[in-house]
C-alpha cells in the first residue's frame, strides 16, 4: 500500500460510494452481494462497524471472509474461511427466496423514479442499440431481499422516465404494487450514485434526494435525472470518508482492481 496516498484527506468519488454502501449494512446481517464496489463495501464494513455481517455470494460461498479481492463471484478466494460452499440454485432458491438475505446490493443500467430496473437491453427488442448481460440474481436479489442498494453512475440516459426493459422489480407502478403481486421482499432502500444518495419516499415509493456529494449541487443531479425527484427542503451533503475509513479501503483494494488509483 502507498502510505503516502493513505495518509492524505482527498478521495475519489469511487471510494465515497463504496463507504456509502458500507453503511447500510448492519451487523450481524445476511448480505446478498457480487463483486466491484458492492464487494468493497461489504469488506469494508466487516472490518469497521459489522464484524458480524455474513457475505454471501451467488455462486455459493456463505459468509465469506475472504482477505483478497475477489475477480468473480466464483472465485476461489471466496472460499476462505467461509461457513459453506453450495450450489446457484441453493443460494438464490433457499438463501434469497426463503426470505434470509437482509440486504442485497444492485447495479443498474436503467432506473425509473419507483426503482424498476433495466439490465437486459437499450433500445428496442427488435433492434437493441446495446445488449446486456441481463437479470443474472439481479431480479431475485431485488424480488426477495428485506431491502436493497442500488450502486450506479448518475446520468440522465440511465435515470429515466420509462425503462426499455424492465429487469427487476423496484416498487413497480407505487405503493401496495409489490404486495399485489407476491413479491417477498421489501424493495429498494437506497440508490448511491456518483452525485447523491437517493432513497424511496414511504407513502408514494417515487425516489428521492437524501444528500448530495462534496462539491455536487441539486441542481446538478436534477440535470442529470430524466425524471423529477421528490427534493427536501434542505439537503445536506454526504459525510466525507475518515481517514481510517480510506485507509482500510486502500488496503482492501491495494492494486486498485475496482477502485483506481489517483495518480
Amino acid at each position: 500500500m502507498n502510505k503516502k496516498y493513505a495518509e492524505t484527506s482527498e478521495f475519489t468519488t469511487l471510494e465515497l460510494m463504496a463507504v456509502c454502501g458500507s453503511k447500510q449494512i448492519k451487523n450481524g446481517e445476511v448480505i446478498f452481494i457480487g463483486t466491484g464496489l458492492p464487494l468493497i463495501a461489504a469488506m469494508l464494513a466487516k472490518q469497521t462497524h459489522a464484524p458480524g455481517a455474513k457475505i454471501v455470494y451467488e455462486a455459493g460461498f456463505i459468509d465469506s471472509n475472504a482477505k483478497d479481492i475477489a475477480l468473480s463471484i466464483a472465485d476461489s478466494r471466496l472460499g476462505y474461511h467461509a461457513a459453506a460452499a453450495i450450489g446457484l440454485i441453493e443460494t438464490l432458491g433457499l438463501m434469497l427466496q426463503g426470505g434470509h438475505v437482509d440486504v442485497g446490493f444492485v447495479g443498474a443500467a436503467q432506473i425509473d423514479e419507483y426503482g424498476n430496473i433495466n439490465t437486459t437491453y437499450i433500445g428496442s427488442y427488435e433492434k437493441p442499440t446495446v445488449r446486456l448481460p441481463g437479470s443474472g440474481g439481479g431480479n431475485d436479489i431485488i424480488s426477495s431481499a428485506k431491502r436493497v442498494v442500488v450502486i450506479m453512475t448518475h446520468e440522465k440516459r440511465k435515470m429515466v422516465k420509462k425503462l426499455d426493459y424492465l429487469t427487476s422489480p423496484g416498487f413497480l407502478d407505487g405503493p401496495g404494487a409489490r404486495e399485489r403481486v407476491g413479491l417477498l421482499g421489501g424493495g429498494p432502500s437506497l440508490v448511491v450514485t456518483n452525485l447523491c444518495q437517493m432513497d424511496f419516499d414511504p407513502k408514494t415509493k417515487r425516489i428521492r434526494l437524501v444528500t448530495v456529494h462534496p462539491g455536487v449541487t441539486v441542481d446538478q443531479v436534477m440535470e442529470n435525472s430524466g425524471f423529477d425527484l421528490i427534493i427536501p427542503r434542505d439537503v445536506p451533503t454526504t459525510e466525507a470518508p475518515t481517514h481510517d475509513e480510506l485507509t482500510l479501503l486502500r488496503a482492501i483494494d491495494p492494486s486498485g482492481i475496482y477502485i483506481p488509483r489517483v495518480k
